[in-house]
């Protein structure tokens, strides 16, 4: 199934609503993934660039991108990005499929 990445920052104010009333971030956000259709693995409080950031896998990418509009229109979160990552294995599979392609491509140069 394919995962997905997604690295966001917490706005103003989420970080007050995080003061005013302490909660699971993590949970939260698990359960709205799942409510779109997907499966978060993990959730990261990280330092940096970034307050959090998030692995989840859906079979349809608009599984993940419906959750973070959610998220993003309910004004707690800001910066979201998301990358597709690859396995190992998936990335010697594009490799390989890359070789058979070689002879299929003319380069102007």
């Amino acid at each position: 199934m394919p995962r997905y990445i997604t690295t966001g920052n917490y706005t103003q104010a989420a970080a007050n609503g995080m003061l005013a009333h302490p909660s699971d971030r993590g949970a939260a956000t698990g359960a709205l993934v799942e409510a779109a259709g997907g499966t978060m693995e993990v959730f990261y409080a990280t330092t940096g660039l970034n307050d959090f950031t998030i692995i989840a896998t859906a079979d349809d990418v608009t599984d993940i991108i419906a959750s973070l509009i959610v998220a993003g229109a309910s004004g707690a979160a800001r910066n979201l990005q998301t990358q597709r990552a690859f396995t190992s294995e998936e990335l010697l599979a594009m490799q390989k499929k890359a070789g058979d392609l070689v002879t299929a491509y003319s380069s102007p140069a």
